[in-house]
């Protein structure tokens, strides 16, 4: 702001437009002659016109004018994201146009996908070009038995062309009637391993292309062609899948420590760091109910009687030391 020798930032208030406000809140009103001076006070809505005269001006509370400046920036930041969003859709369909100059122009290796309609397709689009092998983390998200088996004819086209498939699920899932069916009717080189935890879902097809979340309902999705995230994505999942136990074809028993189960140790490590039950439910792919049946069995079989007690008795027991021992004693396959 720069008015002759008043200058300052547009969201400052200077010792003059402090010393006039203080006049007009004394005083009632100022004139717009003495405000001319000192525009940061009209600028920051300290002071408004009287409609009946324009001549003055009314001093404005600072607990209203405040609110009024603070609404108008969040409604630019709105607009900005607004428009944000349908530049990335108006712009997506023009990435995809090939043309004889297209290799001219710099290939975009993030693209924003909008809808669930859209992002299966230009999945489905990428699968049906691959031909050597499909890496899935596909977190549990109370997905039905249709959604599960609705991939099952593209998975299998992809296996028939010689391909390999990976897939990281989490413990929840090991004896899920849809999950298992579905491999169970795969044929080809396919493998399956859970893990207590997984990121969010990764989809990398080729070691080329990979599709990840944008939102939490996923109705957004990023196509990402970089060749550094990708191998960033190929290497989160290589160091996933050799921590994880091996469930299809053949699956490994999870072991049984000290009548405490892998789940029950999953929820104790949780449970120290100090997690809700909400929490504890969604890391693991189970609903709060069922987790606090597990925290509920897990207090029992270490006697514990209040929440406290539980973190500290399950730090005394040493079942998270063996949890761990048992992750280093686990063979690896590939």
């Amino acid at each position: 702001m720069t008015t002759g020798a008043h200058e300052h930032g547009a969201e400052e208030l200077c010792q003059a437009g402090l010393d006039l406000y203080a006049r007009a809140l004394h005083e009632g009103r100022v004139t717009q002659l003495e405000a001319e001076p000192v525009p940061c006070l009209i600028d920051l809505g300290l002071l408004q016109p009287d409609i009946e005269d324009m001549r003055w001006l009314y001093p404005v509370a600072p607990a209203v004018a405040l609110p009024r400046l603070l609404q108008s920036t969040a409604d630019a930041i709105t607009q900005q994201r607004q428009r944000e969003a349908r530049l990335a859709e108006a712009f997506e369909p023009l990435m995809r146009i090939d043309g004889p100059h297209a290799a001219t122009a710099e290939t975009p290796t993030i693209s924003v996908l909008s809808g669930l309609q859209r992002i299966n397709s230009v999945i489905t689009q990428a699968m049906t070009a691959a031909h050597e092998e499909l890496l899935t983390i596909q977190p549990h998200n109370g997905r039905n038995a249709a959604s599960v088996r609705e991939s099952l004819e593209r998975d299998q086209a992809l296996l028939d062309r010689g391909a390999r498939i990976r897939t990281l699920y989490q413990h929840t899932l090991r004896h899920s009637p849809a999950v298992v069916a579905r491999h169970e009717l795969l044929k080809g080189d396919v493998a399956v391993r859970t893990l207590d935890e997984v990121t969010e879902r990764l989809i990398i097809i080729d070691r080329t292309v990979a599709f990840i979340p944008a939102s939490k309902d996923r109705t957004l999705a990023l196509e990402v062609r970089n060749p550094a995230l990708i191998t960033f994505f190929v290497i989160t999942f290589e160091r996933l899948w050799r921590l994880a136990t091996p469930m299809y074809p053949e699956a490994a028993q999870q072991p049984t420590l000290n009548g405490i189960t892998p789940r029950q140790r999953a929820i104790a490590s949780l449970l120290v760091e100090g997690h809700t039950d909400a929490v504890i439910a969604d890391r693991l792919g189970m609903n709060v109910r069922t987790a606090r049946v597990h925290i509920a069995k897990l207090a029992a079989a270490l006697g514990s009687e209040s929440r406290a007690q539980l973190g500290y008795l399950i730090g005394q027991s040493g079942i998270l030391d063996q949890e761990h021992q048992g992750a280093r004693e686990q063979p690896q396959e590939r």
